[in-house]
Parts: structure tokens; sequence; C-alpha cells
């Protein structure tokens, strides 16, 4: 029964917070629109997911949010020195396929988001078998070392929460 009330818990925990967040004043008329809307969407939804993604480790979602958080603030200032002391002819853009070990979609999308998310960084294309994405670096000097830093700072992680 409970499971057909709230068929993605997760989801459902995940939206009241966001809803909190939105409106910024937590009180019981903002948490209970947040609980309907953490019960409805994901029941209205639930039928076009599925398999439910497994999480393994679910307080490492806390160190992934951690390290990714830090990562954009890192970016942040990076491209703004970029942008403020680097002239065109002195950029190094790339173009990097990093190789998945990934398997489950759900974290295939968590991890070009997160990549996208983090400035100087975009996710362009995954390849038909989902071995491999290709990622647009504004400016490195050591492609390999990108390839390197996203394998061990984010699918690292992303493999030990989502298999």
């Amino acid at each position: 029964m409970l499971k057909r009330l709230i068929p993605h818990p997760l989801l459902s925990l995940t939206l009241i917070l966001v809803w909190l967040m939105l409106v910024n004043h937590v009180s019981l008329g903002n948490l209970l629109l947040g609980a309907i809307l953490g019960i409805c969407v994901p029941a209205l939804t639930g039928p076009y997911w599925p398999n439910q993604p497994s999480i393994g480790r679910p307080l490492k979602i806390i160190e992934y949010t951690l390290v990714v958080l830090w990562d954009i603030l890192v970016a942040n200032v990076q491209v703004a020195m970029i942008i403020l002391f680097k002239r065109n002819g002195d950029l190094r853009s790339h173009w990097i396929v990093v190789p998945l070990e990934l398997t489950s979609p759900e974290a295939i999308t968590v991890l070009a988001g997160t990549i996208t998310m983090t400035p100087g960084t975009v996710s362009a294309m995954l390849t038909a078998d989902a071995s491999a994405i290709l990622v647009h670096c504004l400016h490195t000097d050591d492609p390999d070392s990108v390839r390197d830093d996203i394998k061990a700072r984010y699918e690292g992680r992303l493999k030990e929460i989502f298999q």
C-alpha cells in the first residue's frame, strides 16, 4: 500500500525539500503543499519509471554534493580569471572523451549534469552504447588530467552511490 502511495520515496523527499527551498519559508502550509507535490508528482510519473534506481550508499550523496559544490566554487573563480586575464588567442579549449564505467542511466545523467553545472566544462554527447561521454573544456593545458579528475572526483563516487 505504501509503495503505491509513494513509489519513489527519495524523489518525494527531494521534491519536498526543493519546494521548501523555492518558497524560502518553512511553515505548515508550505510543508503540506510540498508533501502534496512530493506524493502526487511521483505517483503520476511512476508508470514511466519501470525500474527504480538503487542507491547503494545513500550517505555518500552528502559527500558527493559537498565535492560538487566545492568544485563549482573553485571553477567559478577559475573561469572568472580566464575571462578577465586571458586573451582569446591564449585559450586552449579541448574536446575530451571520458570513458565510463558507470552503467546506471541515472548515474550517467547525474555525471553529465555535474559536468555541465561546473563552470568551464560542458557534457556534449554520450556514445550510443553509453561507454563514453564527450566533454568540452574551456581551458586546460592537460586534457588527460581533466579526464582523470572527472573519473576520480565524480565517477568513482557515483559508482559507490548507484552500484
